[in-house]
């Protein structure tokens, strides 16, 4: 038993986590990539809402080897997500940890990092990290964006749908160009959406629609109410026409005297 103890207290446990460096003091390239992410990652999480697991995250670092610790020049994801994993807060992704790597990984290009997205860290991510989809957008060029997914270990490139769309297996989900405005800057965004084309919300947008949705009920419930009042009031004079007293038609529709003389005259 004292040996069992004794060849124990050698073992050397992978770094957590809680251990590993999670911030890398690098910016993003710009603003615009900065809301970018945020807009990915931000329709994204309402889409989680509807799960009970998952996680996404952007520019964080994923370990997905020990080796990766002799050598920090390689940054994170500008976005990744992974389903199949309980939902809650990391100081970065460590795979030997979670038990898995991401299953879409999305990179925002630049004039500084576009060769190497498309080349380096396209290859760590077919090779190393072995995630499904890997896609990448330039967020000044809408049309320098890509697709490819893992096919027996190679990276083959997904074709754009008919609309122009690009599906992601891995996640049952779909990106797209969308003209529109995200917190005050009009451009061509990448937005996630349904295989039906039908955009994630933003949860600004989802509170709109929760509002929206809400006037309308109230709305609705109003107009429903004042039908109902509308065809009281016909009965009511309906009865008084028969021949029926106040007394009587009041009992039968709920009205007060006073309202029934008003409907008498």
């Amino acid at each position: 038993m004292s040996q069992i103890i004794q060849s124990e207290a050698y073992v050397n446990f992978p770094p957590t986590q809680a251990e590993l460096p999670y911030d890398d003091g690098i910016p993003m390239e710009s603003q615009r990539h900065k809301m970018q992410m945020d807009l990915l990652i931000d329709t994204f999480s309402t889409w989680l809402e509807q799960r009970e697991d998952g996680y996404a995250s952007g520019n964080m670092f994923v370990y997905f080897s020990l080796a990766q610790l002799k050598n920090q020049d390689f940054r994170g994801p500008d976005f990744f997500a992974v389903l199949g994993v309980p939902k809650g807060e990391r100081r970065s992704w460590v795979v030997w940890e979670e038990g898995r790597g991401p299953d879409v990984v999305i990179e925002l290009l630049s004039p500084t990092t576009a060769a190497t997205d498309k080349n380096e860290k396209k290859l760590i991510y077919q090779n190393q990290m072995r995630v499904s989809d890997y896609f990448w957008f330039d967020p000044f060029n809408p049309d320098d964006w890509a697709g490819f997914s893992l096919q027996h270990g190679v990276y083959q490139p997904i074709a754009p749908d008919e609309e122009n769309h690009l599906v992601s297996q891995a996640l049952g989900l779909l990106l797209l160009h969308w003209q529109g405005s995200y917190k005050g800057v009009e451009t061509t965004w990448l937005r996630w959406a349904t295989l039906e084309g039908e955009l994630l919300p933003t949860m600004e947008e989802q509170e709109r629609q929760r509002t929206e949705q809400e006037r309308q009920r109230t709305e609705q419930e109003r107009q429903r109410a004042e039908r109902v009042e509308s065809q009281l009031q016909q009965t009511a004079r309906n009865l008084l026409q028969s021949g029926m007293t106040v007394e009587q038609v009041a009992k039968i529709t709920g009205f007060s005297a006073a309202e029934i003389a008003q409907l008498s005259n």
